[in-house]
């Protein structure tokens, strides 16, 4: 890069973000962008990807245009924009017409950096002529996955922007996402007929994440055991269905921990406000399915819990890199059931021919959904699958942040006897039943169903009497999973032996399942470093601060400071602007704007608890 663009760009992003340097590969997506060149650039979630695309229009001095799939995505990233300085504005259907009109006149008369539209918005033909007159010379896609058939969030309605090239043909199409295979990116690239585009490629790993696959027994008991480590903290659980996150969340609620339910099937305001709300720090965790997703900018989200498998990889990366967006510690954890993956087929295939979607549609999920049942049903590093998932070499021999690597599963004492066990049950119900009813009979259960089949006088009948009922039906997919069990696909499943089966019942096969250990879990040597030297009870101290500031001004608390920042300031105790313009995050607006309300509180907080001297308590 040539040395004086770059060192505009070490100036502008230091002006206007605070940052003293770029993460791997911004400088070449700026480039990029900054010579009109096309590209596209793929960044983990929390990589910095929509820096990529704010430093060149404001460095320049020109509007640029960004495609938007969510309202509250365009809000939260114009709000923490405006909140730096930085000239920026949105068009979306939330808005009122004067707003909207005051908007287009702005960007006529070349008054913001950035423009954010949604994609439906961006292609008609009102707002086309618009954006010929301004003479728009780069447009960034964000989530650009979504305008792949292959892709884990296909939207029909991105198709439309390859219009773009056809009626701005000497402008600059830049596209952004944070997870896509190769297939992906070659689709992305065609669908926009990108010219010669300079493709970027980040590292797919997240090193400050540690993931756990958990079999699910129980699992409103396993989700509060998780949230007692992250009590006060940011946590969202992701649910299959609508009606699992409204019971999940009303089971906190119960519990006393401040949790509220987000699905698509809410009015647009109650969703917004449990948005708000999350954003704010007025509630802790919400339950969600995918429809909480994009629109997410909070960056101290301490953990992510998934009760249920997600349906692709990719799901599973784009939910998870909403943890630890700020660079710090998070916790990832999956409740797995084989049954999962059996729920998703159904609706992949239901949901696709609703929409009359093509088969390669339905074949694709499938790929996908099998993709996922491998990860969850593996023992092998979490971090090597995922980085091998999407083609890169993971290096390091033990990652140390998931559970294989900190040694946190074991396998159930006698399985192979355990197995043979169910299967011999499943050949003794003459496999005509399903998953629950060969648990029944396996624990001696007295229902209407087994008397009247008269399966209560099988030799099978309380073979495994006093097993917790969730803990075997977890093995019984378990061995779904591994093969060893065919469950059919109708409308009433059931259960069906195989060659696979046979060679176990014959003892000429082993066979390995696995549980948490009881052990409780510790921190990781990652949680560890990232409080060293941070004085906690100056941090809480400066979150409340923070929280209290955020909603005065109705913004998230993230638009205020990061987590990040907020560590550094507990950690270095700054007691003159010069010393906090040195943290991170920190640039000339917010410290003019925010330094003398901060380094006040600082230095209260250390009159009134000298003991501390600023270490980690």
């Amino acid at each position: 890069m040539v040395s004086d663009l770059k060192r505009q760009i070490t100036q502008t992003v230091k002006r206007y973000w605070g940052f003293d340097a770029l993460r791997p590969l911004q400088a070449e997506a700026i480039q990029a962008a900054c010579e009109r060149r096309d590209s596209l650039v793929v960044l983990p979630t929390g990589g910095g990807k929509s820096l990529c695309y704010q430093v060149p229009p404001v460095l320049l001095g020109r509007t640029d245009v960004v495609v938007s799939p969510l309202v509250s995505l365009m809000k939260d990233q114009v709000d923490a924009l405006l909140a730096c300085g930085y000239p920026a504005a949105a068009l979306h259907s939330g808005m009122s017409p004067d707003d909207r009109r005051e908007v287009e006149s702005g960007l006529a008369a070349k008054r913001y950096a950035l423009v954010f539209a949604a994609p439906e918005r961006l292609v008609t033909p009102g707002f086309l002529r618009l954006l010929d007159q301004c003479n728009v010379q780069a447009f960034a896609i964000d989530e650009a996955h979504c305008i792949s058939h292959w892709g884990h969030d296909f939207r029909p309605e991105y198709r439309e922007l390859a219009v773009l090239k056809e009626r701005f043909p000497q402008a600059a199409v830049h596209a952004y996402t944070a997870t896509a295979t190769a297939r992906v990116r070659a689709d992305i690239v065609q669908q926009l007929r990108l010219t010669n585009p300079t493709v970027l490629v980040g590292r797919f790993d997240r090193p400050n994440l540690v993931y756990r696959v958990i079999p699910r027994v129980d699992k409103q008991q396993q989700v509060r055991e998780i949230l007692t480590r992250h009590k006060g903290e940011a946590v969202i659980i992701y649910c299959i269905s609508r009606r699992d996150t409204e019971a999940l969340a009303g089971y906190l609620q119960e519990h006393k921990i401040k949790a509220q339910a987000y699905h698509a099937g809410m009015a647009p305001d109650l969703r917004r406000c449990t948005q708000d709300a999350f954003a704010e720090e007025r509630i802790d965790v919400v339950v969600a399915t995918v429809a909480f997703g994009m629109g997410i900018d909070r960056s101290n989200v301490r953990c992510v819990i998934h009760a249920a498998m997600p349906k692709s990889i990719e799901h599973y990366q784009q939910e998870t890199g909403r943890a630890g967006r700020d660079g710090l510690e998070a916790e990832c954890v999956l409740l797995y059931s084989a049954a999962d993956a059996m729920r998703w087929e159904s609706l992949i295939r239901r949901s696709a021919e609703e929409s009359e979607q093509p088969e390669e549609v339905i074949v694709a999920g499938q790929q996908l959904l099998e993709q996922m049942r491998g990860y969850c049903s593996r023992l092998e590093c979490r971090h090597r699958f995922l980085s091998e998932h999407f083609e890169q070499p993971y290096e390091k021999p033990d990652c140390g942040a998931c559970d294989v690597c900190l040694n946190e599963v074991e396998g159930v004492a006698d399985a192979t006897e355990t197995a043979r066990k169910i299967l011999s049950c499943v050949a003794r119900v003459q496999e005509r039943f399903g998953a629950m009813h060969v648990v029944d009979v396996l624990l001696a259960a007295k229902t209407e169903s087994v008397f009247a089949y008269g399966h209560d006088k099988l030799s099978t009948y309380g073979l495994m009497k006093g097993t917790p009922k969730k803990a075997l039906t977890n093995m019984v997919f378990q061995l779904v999973d591994q093969g060893l069990l065919i469950r059919t696909e109708d409308d009433r499943p059931t259960l069906r032996l195989n060659d696979a089966s046979w060679a176990v019942l014959r003892g000429q096969r082993p066979v390995r399942l696995i549980k948490p250990k009881a052990e409780p879990v510790v921190s990781s040597g990652i949680e560890k470093d990232a409080w060293e030297g941070v004085d906690r009870g100056l941090f809480e101290h400066l979150r409340g601060v923070r929280r209290e500031l955020a909603q005065e001004r109705s913004v998230p608390a993230f638009v205020i400071f990061s987590d990040a920042t907020l560590r550094e300031l507990a950690r270095s105790r700054p007691t003159t602007e010069s010393q906090m313009r040195r943290v991170r995050g920190v640039g000339e607006r917010k410290l003019a704007d925010l330094g003398p309300r901060f380094l006040g509180e600082v230095a209260s907080y250390t009159r009134e608890h000298p003991s501390t001297g600023g270490r980690a308590r």
